[in-house]
């Protein structure tokens, strides 16, 4: 699968992702990435960011490919079931543990507990070792659960630009593999 045959949307985490973000690079690379908005940033709102997600979905025109880091990963895997057009895939990085009671002290949400129901469409979860946000153990059980391949990227902490992530040409790498195996697969679109 090329990327110019499917929409990719972009599903930030908590207080969206900035400038020199990975996410924000392939947005502007890629050319039919695109951002979801949320209605705020730092509200964890869980209908909102669900809602946010499957109103984007539902406006493709493409076969969609969604491309999450932090709490956009949780926020796919609650809408994972609530999909009106099929998802082609999910590429999934930095699972946050939204599941923890003071995951960002002083940031209320309703995000727990994190689905565990397999997905119906193909998924990998790319997941650090020394994650601030999930402990690697957390991260794999998910993988398992949503059916997702889990890949181990090492002690990279959080995967975005606090961690050195700017660029990321390591996930741009495994996101085209990801795509390719799209292709290659079956499809029912």
């Amino acid at each position: 699968m090329k990327t110019g045959e499917v929409d990719i949307l972009i599903i930030p985490g908590f207080g969206d992702s900035g400038p020199d973000h990975w996410q924000t690079r392939w947005e502007n690379k890629l050319s039919t990435a695109r951002r979801v908005i949320q209605p705020d940033w730092y509200k964890a709102d869980q209908a909102q960011w669900v809602g946010a997600i499957i109103g984007a979905t539902a406006h493709s025109t493409k076969p969609v490919i969604l491309v999450a880091h932090s709490i956009g990963v949780a926020a796919v895997a609650h809408a994972a079931h609530h999909f009106t057009k099929p998802i082609a895939g999910a590429f999934l990085v930095g699972f946050s543990d939204w599941n923890r009671p003071n995951l960002l002290p002083g940031v209320t949400h309703d995000f727990a507990p994190i689905p565990m129901e397999r997905f119906s469409f193909p998924s990998v979860l790319v997941a650090s070792r020394n994650d601030p946000h999930c402990d690697f153990s957390v991260a794999r059980a998910h993988a398992t659960a949503w059916g997702s391949s889990f890949v181990d990227a090492g002690e990279v902490g959080h995967i975005n630009t606090d961690s050195g992530h700017g660029p990321w040409p390591e996930g741009l790498m495994r996101f085209g593999l990801f795509m390719k195996h799209l292709g290659d697969a079956p499809r029912s679109l």
